[in-house]
């Protein structure tokens, strides 16, 4: 019987792995790649040419090719057959990569390219892959030898295994906390949207009632909307102990250890490379010059921000005692005084709004937004096969040419990792046979499925939160490169790849954007004059605290990295960036690091990076401003920033394609302005 994963074409055959494939297929590839490559290594100087190249890139093209839709799976519909897959394959890729990062002949073979790039036909797209890859050998420890070559292979082996245990104690923490309630009236606040879901999830179970989870829709619902203050205590505890030594849970999925190994073995890593700490190793690929920079920037951030989030805090604490009797704000109050708050505030209800944004209406505006703004059509294409009935395929066209495809997953379900992210499941690239392999990409959400029915319901954040996500699609997927290593979001610095996500979160407060992704559910009505005024007037809501909240995350991660974990441990260096930036309140039983998948997990690389959230938000905001000068829907703007940044990819600096699309540096003036944020 054939592997599906071997089997060439544009898409995964989704509807034929399985777990028993993978281990076989990468095995079989990687053979095959070692062979590929010892002949390579062997060819005479004068063969080392473009043409070489795009062997070379066909080669990993074909790893990617079956590990990107396992590793997929492994987020989506994950099990313990595949998990176990999984973790085998993965250790396997890891000697490999390491294995390769660390060929001095083959490192030799870039290397020639790189000094005789022009004079053996590479292009400037290619030039610019070899450079990057000539850094990632230096990274990868090709100038190691004897024991310390062994020592690195050995970490990277144990980093690749911790990280991995790291995000599967996450999940399996996440999915195994359940709370059934049998009397309604214990979830009093709660939208009958949100009743309904968990009564749902009750059946689907084979139980009466309401089933609460850690779930994203289950976890925000109550905490946003029910009355009753123990029971938000009792969810907020169960989610922020997640995976660590306290709570319902304690010990039972425990990362503690494993932060301390994977931040110790990420030090050593980058200390055998010649980094002082892990924090510079990881700067070495992003925009940032230096860790002072870095932290100079979050902190200058910081001093601006703080101020207007303590009036918000003081704002929030006022109206919890004047209006819903708590004269001490607990971190379980918080999210449902400020939804309160909010209601009162600009006489907007998320509820309400979620019946203007049903999902398939929002992603057809989206899609027609898009099209308006950069020229490109996007419509449906069902011959695709999926790993889930809730999976969407659609395909990209530009001029009648179709130029990518890409898969939708939407909604929260039992063994999904929480979150939202895009990940690439095929690269733009030329192949040896001149043939362009046109890119493909996931999205992934945890929505709120419908319920009873209905049509799912979209709140405003998660509209935002899809637009963030297309961002990055259309960045992996409008790339006119042809060069693997830069096409896409493929050689882009970390510090700039939220860049496009977080550009394309702008429509979803235009007026005339608006206009086109929301309709009521039952109506058809476009989103009421009033209530958009209201909606726009809330905008800046809490924009404060939201950004000291971010700038504890960052500056937690690149501390961490930077100076370790300390003589305290890694919770005495949260506590210690939370006196220095939080407002709001944190319980001493919190283990928020515990479930921090972004910084700790295999899944994605913010390691010393989560500060790039902030640093492109800067570039995407400033970006904006040269739409607010016109239009949002300018095309000539539009496809300035189409050529500029999204069809280039990593094929240059992320500085010199910034300036080409706005013809100067960045300034940080236009993020404060829309986040209403006032220098003192």
């Amino acid at each position: 019987m054939t592997n599906p994963l071997l089997i060439r074409g544009d898409f995964p055959r989704f509807d034929e792995i399985s777990a028993m494939h993978v281990v076989p297929a990468i095995t079989e590839i990687l053979a095959s790649n070692r062979e590929a490559l010892d002949r390579i290594k062997g060819l005479p100087e004068a063969s080392m040419t473009a043409d070489l190249l795009l062997q070379l890139e066909a080669l990993d093209a074909r790893l990617n090719d079956a590990w990107n839709p396992v590793e997929h799976l492994n987020a989506v519909v994950n099990s313990e057959a595949l998990r176990e897959a999984y973790n085998d394959a993965r250790k396997l890729i890891t000697d490999y990569q390491t294995e390769l990062g660390q060929d001095e002949a083959l490192f030799g073979v870039y290397r020639h390219l790189q000094a005789r790039g022009p004079a053996r036909g590479l292009t400037q797209d290619q030039r610019k892959s070899v450079e990057n890859a000539v850094r990632e050998f230096e990274l990868s420890g090709v100038g190691l030898a004897g024991e310390d070559r062994e020592r690195y292979a050995a970490l990277k082996s144990q980093l690749s295994e911790q990280t991995s245990r790291f995000s599967e104690n996450v999940l399996d923490a996440t999915d195994h906390w359940k709370r059934v309630i049998e009397d309604g009236a214990i979830l009093t606040g709660l939208p009958e949207s949100a009743l309904q879901m968990l009564s749902e999830a009750a059946e689907r179970e084979g139980l009466q009632g309401y089933l609460l989870t850690l779930d994203a829709p289950s976890y925000l619902a109550v905490m946003k909307f029910c009355e009753n203050r123990e029971v938000r205590r009792e969810v907020y505890e169960a989610f922020v102990t997640r995976a660590s030594d306290v709570g319902p849970n304690a010990g039972q999925f425990d990362n503690s250890e494993l932060m301390a190994q994977i931040v110790e073995g990420r030090e050593k890593v980058a200390a055998l490379l010649g980094f002082a700490h892990f924090s510079e190793y990881s700067l070495a690929t992003k925009m940032a010059e230096s860790p002072d920079a870095v932290l100079t920037f979050l902190r200058d951030l910081a001093q601006v921000s703080l101020p207007t989030a303590r009036d918000e805090m003081r704002s929030l604490e006022a109206f919890a005692e004047a209006h819903l009797g708590l004269s001490e704000l607990s971190a379980w109050d918080i999210p449902f005084a400020s939804e309160r708050q909010r209601q009162q505030t600009f006489d907007l209800s998320e509820d309400a709004l979620k019946a203007y944004f049903p999902a398939d209406h929002v992603i057809n505006g989206m899609f027609d937004i898009v099209s308006r703004v950069f020229g490109v059509s996007i419509a449906p294409c069902g011959d695709i096969a999926t790993w889930h009935p809730d999976v969407t395929t659609y395909q990209i066209k530009r001029d009648g040419e179709t130029i990518a495809f890409f898969y939708m997953d939407l909604y929260a379900r039992p063994k999904k990792r929480g979150g939202a992210w895009m990940a690439d499941c095929r690269n733009r690239r030329l192949t040896p046979e001149g043939m362009v392999q046109r890119p493909v990409a996931f999205l992934t959400c945890n929505f709120s499925p419908g319920v009873a029915g209905k049509p799912s319901l979209l709140s405003h954040d998660e509209v935002v939160t899809l637009f963030h996500e297309f961002g990055h699609g259309l960045h992996h997927m409008l790339t006119k490169v042809e060069c693997s290593g830069v096409s896409g979001i493929n050689g882009v610095a970390w510090d700039a790849v939220e860049l496009p996500s977080q550009f394309l979160e702008n429509w979803c407060w235009d007026r005339e954007a608006i206009a086109l992704i929301s309709r009521h559910v039952e109506t058809h009505e476009p989103l009421p004059d009033a209530q958009l005024d209201r909606l726009l007037a809330a905008k800046n809501y809490q924009a404060g605290m939201h950004m000291v909240r971010q700038l504890e995350f960052a500056l937690f991660d690149f501390r961490l990295h930077h100076e370790g974990c300390g003589e305290g441990g890694i919770q005495a260096l949260l506590d210690d960036v939370r006196q220095e930036v939080a407002v709001v309140p944190v319980p001493e039983f919190n283990r928020f690091q515990h479930g921090f998948n972004h910084i700790f997990s295999d899944f994605v690389g913010y390691a010393a990076g989560y500060y790039s959230y902030k640093w492109a938000e800067v570039l995407s905001a400033d970006a904006y401003s040269a739409f607010k000068a016109t239009s949002a829907f300018d095309r000539q703007v539009g496809e300035r920033f189409l050529e500029s940044i999204l069809e280039k990819g990593g094929s240059d600096d992320a500085m010199n394609l910034f300036e080409a699309f706005m013809g100067r540096p960045p300034k940080i003036d236009a993020l404060l302005e829309q986040e209403g944020i006032q220098r003192a």
